[in-house]
């Protein structure tokens, strides 16, 4: 028992409390290890040495890109270096000032932030301010002198209220659990960031190439127009059939539907980039493309290196994100374990008290108090075990999920890396199917008109052309949609900053 308490007693035993509060019961933290190769498991099926039929051609050649990933280290590209298209870069920077989703993200850190600092502040004392006064009437029985009397109490100072001695980590960490959280909030929210980049990329490419197939259906149109109306003239001649005549009214009819699906597309296309974006009217910031361009080529850059260390992957928003979920349930297992054990809280006042309230702040009127409580637990019917097992349970997940998000990844790269590579060839593939079917399309023009091959000949020769050129701005769309992928698997672009 403790027989005497100098002056000094609660500041020595507040300090005291607190030199000992620096236990961490939370598991030391090692991150799970991955079976991930060092770089890429990635090759081209493409030959390395090229035919002589490439090298004639230059349009033959294979996009700078593709091909084996094994001993290079390039950094990802940022988006900035990927999109090349001044229409869609202010695109993309409207988009991350006005787009709902983002906004509502970034204040979902925000409320994290507050929640940790919410945690934070139960590590330290909380002081205040208090006053108070009492004014009260005893009777004669419970008077000390025999008669009744009237009793005046003031006192003011400075208070702790119930501050936790943090003796075994209980507080830190939660406090350590918060800021994972925190942390782990902030990545996903550069993950909102990021894939709204790459689905306004998207978007605005999907447009582009409805647009290029608009154009291109247009000019198609009016050409199988000329086209028919020559038939109809030579068919009142009595040098074409009525059969010409109703096939070339068919492909005119043909060219018309593809038309009106193209233009839905399209429409549709740019209500998507408008909903991304947040503004209603993208009128004038969505190029018209003229007939005259409509072969023209991407929007993004069509040079991108593809080879990327492995541990880009340890980047992604959402591995970061899992690993500081991960992080966040290995400090739950340190308070689950902490609460085992006795918590000692503090409550004590420094001050002055006085019967008198003028006489409140004279000297020889300092007063304080100092009440240390310790709680012990004896019996909850289980339910800190069962507090520790589920803490143990929610890392076993979190590791689950952490593993699961690498796997994605990888998945998700490699996908994105195939697709680049092969529809690489592809379009060179279809530029020259293209080529070829324009030529057999002028031959069988000139053919017919001389009247050496009959007409539907030539009705064959314009599908094959029309239908080879809708088909190679399409395998372009769809190479910019795969470069696009390939920056939202890749992370967003790396830079060395960003390994902190």
């Amino acid at each position: 028992m403790i027989k005497h308490i100098s002056k000094h007693a609660p500041w020595s035993v507040l300090t005291s409390t607190l030199l000992l509060a620096a236990c961490s019961m939370a598991p030391s933290y090692e991150r799970p290890q991955e079976l991930r190769p060092e770089q890429w498991s990635y090759h081209s099926t493409a030959s390395a040495a090229p035919t002589a039929e490439t090298t004639a051609d230059p349009d033959a050649q294979r996009p700078t890109g593709s091909g084996s990933l094994l001993n290079t280290t390039v950094a990802a590209p940022d988006w900035q270096d990927l999109v090349k298209d001044p229409y869609l870069r202010e695109l993309v920077y409207l988009a991350l000032t006005n787009n709902r989703d983002l906004r509502q993200a970034l204040l979902n850190v925000e409320a994290a932030r507050a929640q940790y600092q919410i945690k934070r502040a139960d590590r330290l004392p909380n002081l205040a301010a208090q006053g108070s006064g009492i004014r009260q009437r005893l009777p004669a029985d419970l008077s000390g002198t025999g008669t009744s009397a009237i009793q005046e109490t003031y006192q003011a100072g400075i208070g702790l209220t119930a501050f936790e001695v943090d003796l075994f980590g209980r507080v830190s960490s939660l406090s350590q659990a918060a800021l994972q959280q925190y942390l782990a909030t902030e990545q996903a929210t550069r993950g909102v960031k990021i894939s709204l980049i790459a689905e306004v990329i998207q978007a605005y490419v999907t447009r582009h190439g409805a647009q290029r197939r608009h154009a291109l259906t247009q000019q198609t149109l009016a050409s199988m127009q000329l086209s028919l109306a020559l038939t109809q003239k030579r068919h009142q001649a009595g040098t074409a059939t009525l059969l010409d005549f109703f096939e070339a009214q068919e492909l005119v009819e043909q060219a018309k539907v593809s038309l009106e699906r193209v233009d839905r597309q399209q429409r549709q296309a740019s209500n998507a980039l408008a909903l991304l974006v947040g503004v209603h009217d993208l009128t004038p910031l969505l190029p018209y493309v003229p007939v005259s361009e409509a072969a023209s080529e991407s929007v993004l850059v069509q040079e991108i290196a593809l080879g990327v260390p492995s541990d880009l992957l340890l980047l992604r928003p959402d591995i970061l994100a899992a690993e500081h979920q991960l992080r966040a349930s290995n400090a739950n297992i340190g308070a689950a374990r902490a609460a085992f054990f006795p918590r000692i809280s503090l409550t004590g006042a420094f001050g002055s008290a006085s019967a008198d309230l003028s006489s409140l702040f004279n000297s020889g009127q300092r007063a304080w108090s100092f009440a240390p409580q310790i709680t012990l637990p004896i019996f909850d019917g289980g339910r800190n075990r069962a507090n520790l097992s589920l803490a143990k349970l929610r890392k076993d997940q979190a590791v689950a999920s952490y593993e699961k998000s690498i796997q994605v990844a990888f998945s998700e790269v490699l996908d994105a890396l195939a697709a680049t590579d092969t529809l690489g060839r592809e379009e060179t593939a279809q530029r020259r199917l293209t080529k070829n079917s324009e030529a057999a399309l002028r031959i069988a023009e000139a053919r017919y008109l001389a009247g050496v091959d009959n007409h539907l000949r030539y009705l064959d020769a314009q599908r094959r052309d029309f239908a080879n050129r809708t088909a190679l701005v399409e395998v372009n769309t769809q190479r910019q949609l795969a470069f696009a992928a390939l920056y939202r698997a890749q992370g967003g672009g790396w830079q060395a900053d960003d390994t902190e």
